[in-house]
């Protein structure tokens, strides 16, 4: 009988993309058959951020549309994986129904994935990373240090006790008056001062860079940027892209050393990181930078962008990877990595 593999539907809607992917573990490898993303991003731009309801009402209505477009070509699936958290829970719901709903239809198993865990496996898709590791997961909800032990086993190490890189980067956009969301837009002013050589005298805070813990805390940067802007009043194109330079800098400096801390003091193989802000190239460059520079055999690993920014991809091969047979099907907006 000719081995036709696992075949997996993923389903991602934790915040405002709708996700669905189809992926065939074939042959020890992993195929990619469909990956489609339905953005929200220019529904939401003229709030400056996501609302929860009017990004579940927009599932809703992507949903069905998103699934026959993932679907096309492709006849059997085996099972469907769904992202249960954490999340916005109004969001995660949406996809949680449709899934149920597919699962009667098709009398197909339903796996629940953790939106975290499935940020941290997406790094290991087609590749072999010696473990254990440090997974840095930042992006507009999440900024999380956590040992990976093997798949299954992970303990958090550090976490942000405020906000989130991510949304230190929407919040300080704003601030700059620079378009949602606030991360590639900031990257693309920081990359203007960088390519110009611009010089300024703009110095922002490092926040808990030298706390004797693995903990974040961007609340404050995003309040040194407001204070300076506010001093400085109306900002011109060069003194906006010197803000967002220095304020992607202070970000990079925070996440690369504690990583890199973490990775020391527990003596692991690997770095690996995840979740949207790891698509930031310069975050990329400077890590690699880094650690080749300061370590023999650590090796480094992140995702391509499209796999880095939230997707179904990851969800799919979380439930084809994922040993946590506890999760429930329900939407968890905290939901923990345990």
């Amino acid at each position: 009988m000719k081995n036709r593999g696992v075949t997996i539907l993923g389903i991602e809607t934790s915040c405002d993309d709708t996700c669905i992917s189809v992926v065939r573990f074939k042959d020890k490898k992993f195929q990619i058959l469909s990956n489609i993303v339905s953005s929200q991003v220019k529904l939401h731009a003229k709030y400056g951020g996501v609302y929860p309801f009017l990004a579940k009402r927009e599932h809703k209505k992507n949903l069905a549309l998103v699934f026959k477009k993932a679907m096309e070509g492709i006849k059997n699936i085996d099972k469907i994986a769904v992202t249960v958290g954490p999340g916005l829970e109004p969001c995660l719901w949406t996809g949680i129904n449709f899934a149920e709903s597919l699962s009667l239809k098709l009398k197909k198993e339903i796996i629940p994935v953790n939106h975290i865990e499935a940020h941290i496996l997406s790094n290991f898709i087609n590749k072999e990373i010696p473990l254990p590791a440090i997974a840095l997961i930042v992006s507009g909800g999440h900024t999380e240090l956590i040992l990976v032990k093997k798949i299954g086993q992970y303990k958090i190490l550090g976490e942000t006790r405020d906000d989130a890189a991510g949304e230190c980067f929407d919040k300080v956009a704003r601030i700059l008056k620079l378009p949602y969301p606030g991360g590639p837009n900031i990257a693309k002013e920081a990359e203007i001062a960088r390519k110009m050589n611009y010089k300024s005298d703009i110095s922002l805070p490092r926040p808990m860079i030298k706390s004797d813990d693995y903990d974040f805390s961007f609340s404050g940067l995003k309040t040194a940027v407001l204070y300076l802007v506010m001093k400085s009043g109306k900002l011109n194109k060069k003194e906006r892209a010197c803000f967002a330079r220095e304020t992607e800098q202070s970000i990079i400096d925070v996440l690369i050393k504690k990583t890199l801390r973490a990775a020391r003091d527990f003596k692991v193989k690997s770095v690996l990181l995840g979740g949207g802000v790891s698509a930031n190239k310069e975050l990329r460059k400077q890590f690699e930078q880094r650690i080749k520079e300061e370590f023999k055999e650590l090796k480094f690993f992140v995702p391509e962008p499209y796999l880095s920014t939230d997707n179904a991809v990851m969800t799919a091969v979380s439930a084809f990877f994922s040993k946590n047979k506890g999760l429930k099907l329900e939407a968890k907006g905290n939901l923990r990595l345990n």
